[in-house]
């Protein structure tokens, strides 16, 4: 007892400092807290108490008058309503409690909407999780006052018509979770109680697995089998837990009609927009119907609901047609698993159907709907193209994909922040994307993959996984090393250059890798993309459902391998064969790695210099080449390019040539000893792995003494008069961008793209003069000396020079590629754009394009981050909620985009005087739809991959004219 009083002491005591402070809890703090939540009583309440209409509040056994009125329900514990205040996070939400524009939260991005669909999962899957025991807290909670203010809710919401148009997909699916006298969705609810019972009791997992991935009606009888045969072992809370599945699996699994439908129907009122296509849905499908008419005709529905709910004008009737849209998506859902298409043309109409569903449901837009509808709408002739089935198939399986990103663009920040201090929230995100359409779609598209695979000899061979056509290769090259599967969206993994990663998404910093593949895989032309395709690293394309089952295989040794028309191998190493052992027995030639050139550095030149007076012969003389091409395309396109200059590399000579403090050397002595000692090292045997952390000890020494360096004086009035005659203003009274510019980037066959810092919209004096340090130190990190080292004979050589230029608040921007990277087309271009300022470049999922030789189009992916960058008039980046009802790019801009790529392939070799015929890879923006160019560099492809033999023998020949019948049986 003693105990229990000295808690609750310690627990006021620290909900009191936590209230008054109003400091951040680490999770740590916050997973104490829910310990306490989960073994009290009260769970996260304090308190029940009557709230009235007059606004006075009573206790809970003195209820308000009468004539008054009023609800009764708990209040929180004050440690709870400080964690709100502090960490902005929200437990066991009364709704009934809470003020409808403080739940909508639309400057957080609707977080707490957000966290009471997350409570409400765990308190499914984790027995009442806060709640675990405050759930039998009589009165805490009362149901009618929360299905009450959840119609008063909705009232508010959905007035809003720009509510509907901008967060379709969430408002849908919050309805499925906030009580207003809705239908229960019984799919969540089933998989919640499989997963307890799995957690539970692990022989269930097999079931449990099926259940989520596939279910059937036979599931049932599975299931009741399995009871039988465990009785002897099962707990009576068990057995108790798996009949109630067992009636939640026989409710799901009832023969579905349209009877709820009608019901709400009738509440319709004549005026609705689409009352009469209700009607007509409800007669045309009330008896006898076929599943494929009644999956299509229940897509076409949900479809026009969304199409046409804002033109209700009615809040209640709006929340009417939206549980309609719900219950359509069940019967989508639970009716497609019974579709069973017997020839290649019912198999194209089940994608199709599907598709428009997720339309109609929000996981892709509208507008991206109008983008792939003409590719996926069935032929009307007898046969197809083996190259036109291709492009239907690509085109689902990217639909998949969308579908998948926009459950995480909608929720993946909670689940974020929630997954620091409960895992148990990581697995919502899953559930979400199995209880939508694009668990059925995605499952058409692999048979479809499937189908295509043996009409086109076109198969992936990647273990025995079920659905391996959502396997795609994005860069050519093998592998051969340890499999790592890391499930978890985490920004700062440590990697190693012998292993092979499976992520969610890679790490925008990403150290060297043997191979790669992603869930997110960003878009084409981010920096990770770029320099795996340049150095021949493997990198491909997977499904969340493919990666949780490569999880069997996380730390086996593999073989990895992306032909040049993207089809995927990965097997366990005891299963390669001769010629691919063969790969990895050659000793690789030390000649195959690149000499930075430096006999042509001009490192006299100790003054900074204009922008205008630079030009791309410079490059590796002056400075790097970001600051020669952007000169170079400020001479040919001098409205489109702003002022800057350049800080050569004759300048850091200079500054490392200073006395290092603390050593009896040089900077660059210091730098130079280090290398030294190294192949001093390697001649005495020492192994190469105690080398190179050798090197990389002293490099962290050079680069901490770097960012300290002094600036000598010359140069600091040099950057005060540059700031004032080329901007016109003084130094820091302009955000400007440092970006790091070597002489190892844009090489023949390297790269470098991205390897070295940019400071982004500095403004203050201060922090200008110490981002040219750290950039001037950034050569030296770990991520770029690794990445140099595997590649350059000479990565001693590094001299940054430093482009200065004020910073463009971008409405939106991204990069160009003068090839089709997907289509393998040199008349092709590829572009990818984020909004805000640069986010395609840092790997973002950025909206793509290939835009044709004839000036059409093809969407490849629509931007799915729920954030952008901004760039503030004071410095630093702002962040600012993105939504995705509208196309970042409008047809000006592809127009602008179009002719700039058409200057480009036909001026920039002449006006450079190169030889080189090669793809350009070009960073651009626009503001207020007027472009800027920040970037122009060769686009370099590993040739070594594209053209090795074996890859060559792992690429099918392809007969994209062949002709199929459609109907033919599958």
């Amino acid at each position: 007892m003693k105990k229990r009083v000295l808690e609750l002491f310690i627990l006021v005591i620290f909900s009191f400092c936590a209230q008054t402070n109003a400091q951040k809890l680490s999770p740590e703090k916050i997973k104490v807290q829910l310990e306490g939540y989960k073994n009290d009583i009260r769970g996260p309440y304090k308190i029940i108490q009557w709230f009235c209409k007059d606004g006075t509040i009573r206790g809970a056994k003195d209820p308000c008058l009468d004539t008054v009125g009023g609800i009764q329900h708990a209040t929180y514990k004050d440690a709870v309503v400080a964690l709100g205040k502090s960490n902005h996070i929200y437990l066991g939400q009364i709704l009934a409690y809470t003020d409808k524009s403080d739940f909508w939260d639309d400057s957080k991005n609707h977080s707490r909407l957000k966290q009471y669909q997350l409570g409400k999962y765990l308190a499914h899957i984790d027995d009442g999780w806060v709640n675990r025991k405050g759930q039998y807290y009589r009165g805490a909670i009362q149901i009618e006052d929360e299905e009450q203010w959840g119609i008063d809710f909705y009232k508010w919401l959905l007035s809003k018509d720009e509510i509907l148009e901008k967060n379709y997909f969430l408002v849908l699916q919050s309805l499925k979770d906030i009580p207003h006298k809705g239908d229960d969705d019984l799919s969540q609810r089933m998989r919640a109680e499989s997963k307890v019972l799995s957690d539970q009791y692990g022989r269930f997992m097999d079931l449990r697995v099926k259940i989520h991935s596939n279910p059937e009606p036979s599931d049932i009888e599975k299931t009741m089998a399995f009871v039988n045969t465990n009785a002897s072992k099962l707990t009576a809370a068990q057995s108790k837990k798996f009949q109630a599945l067992i009636q939640t699996m026989q409710q799901f699994h009832q023969p579905v009609d349209v009877k709820g439908i009608a019901v709400k129907a009738k509440r319709l009122s004549i005026t609705s927009p689409v009352k009469k296509n209700i009607q007509n849905y409800i007669n045309n499908n009330a008896i006898g119907i076929e599943h494929n008419a009644f999956v299509s005709s229940s897509a076409e529905l949900l479809l026009s609901i969304r199409k046409q709910i804002t033109k209700e004008k009615s809040a209640s009737q709006r929340m009417l047609l939206l549980d309609i849209a719900n219950q359509l998506q069940g019967i989508v859902f639970k009716t497609s698993l019974q579709w069973q298409p017997e020839t290649l043309k019912e198999q194209l109409e089940k994608v199709y159907a599907l598709t428009m569903a997720s339309a109609g449901s929000g996981s892709i837009e509208l507008w991206e709907w109008g983008q792939v509808q003409p590719i996926l709408n069935p032929a009307s002739s007898d046969k197809i193209t083996l190259g036109q089935l291709n492009q239907k198939l690509q085109t689902a399986r990217s639909v998949v994909e969308w579908s998948a990103a926009m459950v995480k663009a909608t929720y993946q920040d909670v689940v974020n922040e929630y997954s620091t201090f409960e895992p148990k929230a990581y697995s919502f995100i899953d559930d979400r994307i199995r209880s939508s359409i694009a668990l059925q779609l995605g499952k058409a598209v692999g048979d479809l993959g499937v189908f295509i695979a043996k009409e086109s000899a076109i198969s992936n061979s990647v273990f025995s996984l079920s659905n391996q056509s959502s396997f795609r290769g994005l860069n050519p090259g093998y592998a051969f090393g340890e499999l790592v599967v890391i499930s978890e969206n985490l920004d700062a993994v440590e990697v190693s250059s012998s292993k092979i990663y499976i992520f969610e998404r890679a790490p925008s910093d990403l150290k060297p890798v043997a191979g790669i593949a992603t869930v997110n895989e960003g878009n084409l032309v981010s920096h990770v993309q770029l320099l795996a395709r340049n150095l021949g690293i493997p990198n491909a394309a997977l499904s969340d459902e493919n990666l949780n089952d490569l999880k069997a295989f996380n730390g086996k040794e593999v073989f990895y391998a992306v032909s040049n028309r993207g089809t995927v191998i990965l097997k366990e190493a005891s299963k390669m064969t001769a010629d691919e052992k063969a790969l990895f027995t050659k000793k690789v030639r030390n000649e195959e790695k690149i000499l930075v050139p430096v006999k042509n550095l001009e490192l006299k030149q100790s003054k900074i210099v204009n922008l205008r007076e630079v030009d791309a012969k410079d490059s590796g003389k002056l400075c790097g080449p970001k600051a020669a091409n952007l000169g170079q395309l400020k001479a040919m396109f001098p409205d489109k390019v702003i002022e800057g200059f350049v800080i050569p590399f004759g300048i850091f000579r200079a500054h490392m040539d200073q006395p290092m403090s603390g050593y009896n050397k040089s900077y660059w002595n210091f730098l130079n000893d280090t290398f030294e000692a190294a192949a001093s090292k390697r001649k005495q045997g020492i192994s190469e792995k105690e080398v190179e952390n050798y090197q990389l000890r002293q490099l962290e020494i050079l680069r901490a003494a770097i960012k300290t360096m002094p600036l000598q004086a010359d140069f600091l009035k040099e950057i005060e008069t540059s700031f004032q005659t080329i901007f016109g203003k003084p130094l820091g009274s302009v955000p400007v961008f440092l970006r790091s510019d070597t002489n190892m980037e844009d090489l023949k066959d390297f790269t470098g793209a991205g390897l070295n810092l940019t400071i982004f919209n500095a403004v203050i004096k201060e922090k200008i003069l110490q981002g040219i340090r750290d950039v001037w130190a950034s050569p030296y990190s770990e991520r770029s000396f690794k990445w140099r080292q595997t590649y350059l004979l000479n990565p001693e050589n590094v001299f940054p020079s430093i482009l200065v230029i004020p910073s463009v608040d971008v409405d939106y921007s991204g990069v160009l590629i003068t090839k089709g990277i997907v289509s393998g087309n040199d008349s092709d271009l590829t572009i990818a754009f984020s909004r805000g300022a640069g986010g395609a470049v840092d790997g973002q999922a950025a909206e793509s394009y290939t835009i044709k030789a004839d000036g059409s189009y093809q969407l490849i992916a629509p931007a799915r981050e729920s954030y952008h960058n901004t760039l503030p008039l004071t410095g630093g980046t702002g962040r600012k909620i993105a939504t995705f009802e509208k196309p970042i790019l409008n047809a000006k801009n592809i127009e602008d985009i179009i002719t700039l790529s058409t200057s480009i392939r036909k001026t920039l070799a002449k006006k450079t005087k190169s030889d080189y015929k090669g793809a350009y890879d070009v960073e651009l923006g626009f503001k207020n739809n007027e472009l800027w160019l920040f970037q122009i560099r060769p686009f370099v492809e590993n040739k070594h991959a594209l053209g090795s033999a074996y890859l060559q023998s792992i690429t099918p020949s392809i007969n994209l004219n062949q002709e199929i019948a459609l109907s033919t049986k599958l």
